[in-house]
């Protein structure tokens, strides 16, 4: 299989399951390099994705049940053989299958109003930023003037979706993931597939702040302990951080190849969101000689290594590893009340089951997004108070003692105030009344 975006050769072009394409109408006398031009000006993929060489008989039947499972909506046939060796096969298939896996139903963007007519998002600056340093690996063979032009299609892909649902937050490295849809989709067919994406499979990714995508990397460590606990303890001086910039981005910020990085978005798009951390762990296992070489005490050593992922990749060997894992190890079972700490709102466990997203709307998504990100406000401004208290604590240098009983006051003096209890006991108690508020006062300089 060539990288899937080559430019097409006569043979191609005649190729039966190409039949019907835009291009295959072009005729005979068409130049590939024209038809391409003409493909990419009308927004549609590049029809050059289809393979060289003819389907094998073992393809041709998985294609079959491929569009039977997408005819027939039919999820969980469809995760299962997209899992499979060799996934999806080809993009032709993925056109039909991706929107599928994503929950898509028809084009709802079509009824709305034209997305240059709706107010700027604020992340559109850093969006072209990011735009133009995009498709750097691939497509390899095409000329300055068709990336330039592939650019503009991916800033106006990702400015739609931001205009369109303006809650969501633009992170550096959702411009990989988007490029990747581009390609294969096309232009045209992409806006709702990836609106599906940003709001029901990487929400968590683009809320206002980070901590909801550090939740997914703090279960690393738990499932690394679940199978592995020498290499755990090996590894607990490093914090997980190594892994961000792969879960972040579905790995298509790390991974170089295009048909290495469509291979993996078919077995991603197609499980639950937690299984990229999965992926994770098994890299990390897989290279346990190399990694217990560096002593445990070098934290910056182990991450510089961990934050790259070797080369070559064996997709399918790290596909099949990554579903035993998962299967011998599901989150609910995992240590330290790993799954426990996700937010119920999080895509990790809105996505628990493949089939749950294809009864899941835009609407649904933005639901989950405003409740999570009040949720994780909330939890932001309760760690911010907790480091007061302890800067407070720090900068008085009040015995544990004293600061607990400073702390048992003030309540004891709250619930006394609250519940009338103060005005009875002055009348009994009248002079240790007096005293007692002394002491309350004099504790308020405190706090």
């Amino acid at each position: 299989m060539d990288d899937g975006l080559g430019n097409p050769s006569a043979n191609e072009l005649e190729d039966e399951h190409v039949a019907g394409s835009p291009i295959a109408e072009e005729g005979p006398a068409a130049s590939p390099r024209a038809a391409v031009d003409r493909e990419l000006s009308s927004g549609k993929p590049l029809s050059a994705s289809w393979r060289a060489e003819p389907l094998s008989e073992a393809e041709s039947c998985k294609v079959i049940k491929i569009l039977e499972a997408c005819r027939d909506r039919d999820v969980e046939a469809l995760a299962a053989l997209a899992t499979s060796r060799h996934g999806l096969v080809e993009d032709e298939i993925r056109r039909a299958a991706w929107p599928v896996l994503l929950g898509c139903s028809g084009d709802a963007y079509k009824q709305q109003p034209p997305w240059q007519s709706l107010p700027p998002h604020k992340d559109e600056d850093q969006v072209r930023l990011d735009v133009n340093r995009s498709f750097v690996y691939y497509p390899s063979n095409e000329s300055e003037k068709q990336i330039d032009h592939r650019k503009q299609e991916l800033s106006n892909l990702i400015t739609e979706v931001l205009r369109r649902h303006p809650s969501l937050c633009y992170f550096q490295g959702y411009h990989d993931i988007v490029q990747v849809l581009l390609l294969v989709l096309g232009a045209d067919k992409a806006a709702h597939s990836v609106a599906h994406l940003s709001l029901l499979r990487i929400r968590d990714f683009m809320l206002p702040a980070l901590s909801a995508a550090i939740s997914h990397l703090k279960l690393l460590p738990s499932i690394l302990y679940a199978q592995d606990s020498e290499l755990c303890r090996h590894l607990s001086h490093t914090e997980p951080f190594f892994a961000l910039a792969a879960t972040l981005t579905l790995y298509a910020h790390d991974i170089e190849e295009y048909g290495d990085i469509a291979r993996l978005f078919d077995f991603l798009l197609a499980r639950e969101a937690v299984m990229s951390v999965y992926l994770f762990a098994v890299v990390v296992m897989s290279r346990k000689i190399e990694l217990l070489e560096i002593e445990p005490d070098e934290p910056e050593m182990l991450h510089s290594v961990l934050s790259k992922l070797p080369k070559p990749l064996d997709l399918e060997a790290l596909i099949a590893s990554t579903v035993t894992l998962f299967n011998n190890h599901p989150p609910e079972s995992l240590p330290n009340r790993a799954w426990r700490n996700i937010s119920s709102y999080s895509v990790l466990k809105t996505t628990r089951t493949p089939a749950q997203l294809t009864t899941q709307t835009l609407e649904y998504g933005e639901e989950m997004f405003a409740k999570q990100a009040a949720q994780t406000g909330r939890a932001e401004r309760r760690d911010h108070l907790r480091k007061e208290v302890g800067r407070l604590a720090n900068k008085y240098k009040r015995p544990a003692g004293a600061l607990g009983l400073a702390v048992a006051v003030a309540v004891l003096s709250w619930w006394m105030r609250r519940n009338g209890v103060a005005s009875s006991a002055y009348a009994t108690a009248g002079p240790f009344w007096d005293a007692w508020t002394r002491v309350v006062s004099s504790l308020r300089t405190v706090f």
